[in-house]
C-alpha cells in the first residue's frame, strides 16, 4: 500500500557544513535564510536591510546571499511597507482603461515611475457620480491602492474636466492628470487646450484659408472654451473675426460631425461664403466631416481643408486622405504626473498647481 504521508523537504549541506531543509514552497522566511546559510536572523536582517555599520563580515555577507539565491527567498513587501510607512509603489485610478487613451497616460507615467525606481500600482474606476452596480467603485479603488502604503496616487480622467475625488487621496500626495480638483486642492496635469485650438488655425491660415467653419464640442466642457479661444486668438493675429454663424456643434460624435458639417456647408452655395476649411474638435467629428465633404461632391484638400484634434491614431491615420491633426499630450501627462507626485513625496516644490503641457500638430494630408 502506498503511503500517503508528504516527502520530506530535500535536504542541503549549508555554509556552516550542518544539514538543512531546503523549503519546497513559496513561503520562504528570513529564518529560513539564516537556518540554511548557519547565521542569525539578525544578521540575515541587516544584510538583506543593507544597514550601515553592521558587523558582518564580508564572508557571513556571502553566505547570506547564497542562501537567499538558494532558497529563492524573497521580502515582505507589505511588511516592509507597514513597518517603514514607506514603499516602491505608486497608485494610479483610472476611469479609462478601456478608452483608447488610456495606454498613452499609463505607459507615460510607468515609464518616468521606472526611471524614478519605482512602480505603479493600478486601479479600474468608474467615474465618481457612476450609479447602478458600479457605485462606489471609485472610493474602493482609492482605498484598496492606500492599503497597499502606497507612497502617493495618480488620477486620471477620460476627458478634461473638473472632478471630485474622495477625502482619502488626501492622505498621501496625490495628482490629476487630463483633469482638475473642482475644490482647488489638489494639483493637476492637463492638456493646453488654447495652445492647441492657436496652432490649428493658424496651420489654416498658413495654407491661405481665411474662411473657416468650426465644428464644436459640449460649447460648455473645458477642450471646447479653450479650443475656441485659440481659434479666435489665431484669428485676430491674422486680422480675422471668427463667423458665430460657421460654428456649429458637433457633440464630440461622428454623426454629430456629420451633422454639422452638413449644416455649414449646406447655408452657403458654393462660392458665395462657404468655408475653405473645417476645424473639427475632434477626430470622431472630422470623421464625419468627411462624409458630407464628399457626398457633396467635394475633394479633401483641395475644395475644403480639414484639421481635427486629439490625433486618435485608428481614426487620423486611416482617413483618406490622412488627418492632419493636433495631438493630446497623454504620455507626456502621464510622465509629468510621476515626476510632480515625485516632488510632493519627497517634500519639494512643484513648478505650478496646474501644469498644462502644449499640444503638438501632426501633419499629414488633409490641409
Amino acid at each position: 500500500m502506498a503511503n500517503s504521508t508528504q516527502p520530506a523537504p530535500a535536504a542541503k549541506t549549508n555554509a556552516a557544513g550542518t544539514t538543512a531543509a531546503v523549503p519546497t514552497n513559496r513561503g520562504v522566511t528570513m529564518a529560513d535564510v539564516a537556518k540554511h546559510a548557519g547565521v542569525s536572523r539578525t544578521a540575515v536582517s541587516f544584510v538583506l536591510s543593507n544597514r550601515e555599520n553592521a558587523s558582518v563580515s564580508q564572508e557571513t555577507k556571502h553566505r547570506i546571499l547564497e542562501a537567499v539565491q538558494t532558497l529563492g527567498y524573497r521580502p515582505n513587501a507589505g511588511a516592509r511597507a507597514l513597518a517603514s510607512q514607506r514603499s516602491d509603489w505608486y497608485g494610479i485610478v483610472t476611469e479609462i482603461v478601456t478608452a483608447p487613451f488610456a495606454v498613452d497616460i499609463i505607459k507615460g507615467a510607468q515609464d518616468q515611475a521606472w526611471l524614478d525606481r519605482r512602480f505603479l500600482l493600478i486601479a479600474p474606476s468608474d467615474q465618481a457620480d457612476a450609479v447602478g452596480p458600479n457605485q462606489g467603485m471609485e472610493d474602493a479603488a482609492f482605498e484598496k491602492l492606500l492599503e497597499q502604503r502606497v507612497e502617493g496616487l495618480l488620477y486620471a480622467a477620460t476627458f478634461h474636466r473638473g472632478v471630485h475625488v474622495p477625502k482619502s487621496a488626501n492622505e498621501v500626495p496625490t495628482v490629476l492628470i487630463n483633469c482638475f480638483d473642482a475644490d482647488g486642492k489638489l494639483p493637476s496635469i492637463v492638456p493646453d487646450e488654447r495652445a492647441g485650438g492657436r496652432v490649428a488655425v493658424e496651420r489654416l491660415l498658413q495654407a491661405g484659408h481665411s474662411r473657416i467653419g468650426v465644428i464644436n464640442l459640449d460649447p460648455n466642457i473645458p477642450a471646447a472654451i479653450g479650443r475656441l479661444e485659440g481659434c479666435r486668438e489665431a484669428l485676430a493675429g491674422a486680422g480675422l473675426e471668427l463667423d458665430p454663424d460657421l460654428v456649429v456643434p458637433g457633440y464630440a460624435t461622428a454623426d454629430g460631425g456629420y451633422e454639422a458639417a452638413c449644416q455649414i456647408l449646406d447655408k452657403y452655395p458654393a462660392g458665395a461664403g462657404r468655408p475653405t476649411a473645417l476645424f473639427c474638435l475632434n477626430d470622431r467629428m472630422a470623421m464625419g466631416a468627411y462624409d458630407a465633404i464628399k457626398e457633396r461632391g467635394l475633394a479633401i484638400p483641395q475644395d475644403i481643408a480639414v484639421i481635427g484634434f486629439d490625433n486618435q491614431e485608428l481614426i487620423a491615420a486611416y482617413l483618406r486622405p490622412k488627418l492632419t491633426t493636433v495631438a493630446l499630450p497623454f504620455e507626456e501627462m502621464g510622465a509629468l504626473g510621476v515626476q510632480t507626485l515625485a516632488s510632493l513625496t519627497a517634500g519639494q516644490p512643484i513648478i505650478a498647481h496646474q501644469q498644462m503641457v502644449d499640444c503638438p500638430l501632426l501633419e499629414r494630408f488633409s490641409v
